[in-house]
């Protein structure tokens, strides 16, 4: 596949990253020089300096003959611009654009997006999309991470093992026996800088972080076997009202109308207009810092403090000030991933990344074959999949142990029509089912060549 990356910061590297990496023929324009020359040297990339919205530049990235183009770039105007020329000069099949402002985003103006007017395919609003993974995290409490698929049937769960997880030290293969009822598949365990994919006779230790597989009607029982019995969240404070401030709010009004949130916010200007937007939701103008404003806030009785403003060392001091003053979790956004090791030690109970979840979910677009949904995992190490088993695929027909599954890819849940089955190697796969199942990045590629529909078919 040939695919045009517009802008190298970070998120347009990652991208560009993973799609060379799987043998994709990537371009990547952005206009700056130094940052160019820094991601043609890192990454198997050709790189057009130039702005990505300029019809002579998309030319000089042969956007004739390229089958996506990614916008990405810090300028919203410019991706949606780049998406526009690529549509109507070059052709381009399909046009991914990062749009930050909600103005655009309004339904109101919904038919903006149209192919008549502006014809982008997806587009990605990161805040919108952070402010979801912050709510899935918050609402299983306990989990590092939380992802619905199937339908809500199914939910792909991080947990982190403490020192008085119940199951550490004991082999996976004994899970089943000491909770025979229980419809989770452990399918990856990140060990430092090592992730694996488990086999039965491997052990969960403490330290670790846990990636299962589990019928959703399991998750609070599976949080429990793992350790974590965390009150659900009734009341919470929210550090920073800008767009990912105000995006959960709006969320957890609209989706948990038992949940209380309060917002505190340094900016009197921007308190004052989240204040107006968000109607139901307390704004109090003040410093995330200041005992006096976490008193006022009453974050001593809150299940969970929520930082999500422009600066990472304010989010985790607030973060670790709010717990020591009484609150329950600590949810934090951290830009500079490399700090996320360090945070994790000092009592953060969860760091989200906003490039790592605007990559994920640009991912879910560019995945062929029969794939519906795609999660990226942390560093690289790999994704959550679902995808559907179609009758020209080579699995079809055959029990897991015998498909010849490639290596790095461990199948967690099959939903069968309408019921969720804990899969077990004579599971006979049939058509139509849809496989929720972690896949090593070595695998991905194979992955989508299994669950593609074959040309002789039709």
């Amino acid at each position: 596949m040939k695919v045009i990356v517009c802008g190298a910061g970070q998120v347009g590297y990652h991208i560009a990253r993973q799609l060379a990496s799987e043998g994709n023929d990537v371009t990547v324009i952005d206009r700056s020089d130094d940052l160019s020359r820094e991601i043609g040297n890192a990454l198997d990339v050709r790189t057009v300096v130039g702005f990505a919205s300029h019809p002579d530049v998309l030319e000089r990235a042969a956007a004739d003959d390229t089958d996506m183009i990614i916008a990405v770039t810090q300028a919203d105007e410019v991706n949606m611009v780049a998406c526009q020329v690529a549509h109507s000069l070059f052709e381009v099949p399909t046009k991914i654009a990062r749009i930050r402002s909600q103005s655009y985003l309004q339904q109101i103006w919904a038919d903006l997006f149209s192919r008549d007017h502006m014809p982008i395919d997806v587009i990605i609003s990161p805040e919108m999309e952070v402010a979801r993974a912050i709510s899935r995290r918050l609402f299983v409490p306990g989990a590092t991470d939380s992802i619905s698929l199937a339908d809500g049937m199914v939910r792909a769960i991080a947990v982190r093992c403490d020192d008085d997880c119940p199951v550490i030290n004991t082999p996976l293969r004994q899970l089943t026996g000491i909770f025979p009822e229980l419809n989770i598949v452990v399918v990856g365990i990140n060990r430092g800088d090592v992730t694996l994919v488990p086999t039965a006779d491997d052990q969960m230790l403490a330290g670790d972080e846990v990636y299962f597989i589990a019928d959703t009607e399991h998750v609070i029982r599976a949080m429990a076997v793992f350790g974590h019995e965390e009150p659900e969240i009734r009341r919470m404070v929210i550090a920073g009202a800008g767009h990912v401030g105000q995006c959960l709010a709006r969320l957890i009004h609209d989706e948990h109308p038992g949940v209380s949130a309060r917002i505190i916010e340094s900016n009197r200007a921007q308190a004052e207009r989240a204040a107006i937007d968000l109607a139901g939701v307390t704004v109090l103008n003040g410093d995330a810092l200041d005992p006096e404003i976490l008193d006022e806030a009453n974050v001593s009785t809150a299940e969970a403090i929520v930082t999500v403003t422009n600066d990472d060392e304010t989010n985790v001091l607030a973060a670790l000030l709010a717990k020591r003053h009484g609150a329950g979790r600590a949810v934090t956004l951290i830009n500079n991933m490399n700090y996320a090791p360090l945070i994790s030690t000092l009592g953060v109970d969860v760091v989200v990344s906003p490039h790592a979840i605007t990559v994920s979910t640009i991912l879910r677009h560019v995945r062929r074959g029969r794939i519906r949904a795609v999660h990226a995992l942390p560093q690289g190490i790999g994704e959550i999949m679902e995808a559907e088993l179609h009758e020209s695929s080579d699995l079809a027909s055959h029990a897991i142990g015998e498909a010849g599954l490639p290596s790095g890819v461990l199948i967690g849940a099959i939903v069968r029509d309408g019921k969720v089955v804990i899969p077990r190697a004579s599971t006979v796969l049939r058509i139509g089912d849809r496989l929720v199942m972690f896949v090593a990045r070595s695998a991905i590629k194979r992955v989508e060549q299994l669950f593609s529909v074959r040309p002789d078919y039709f």
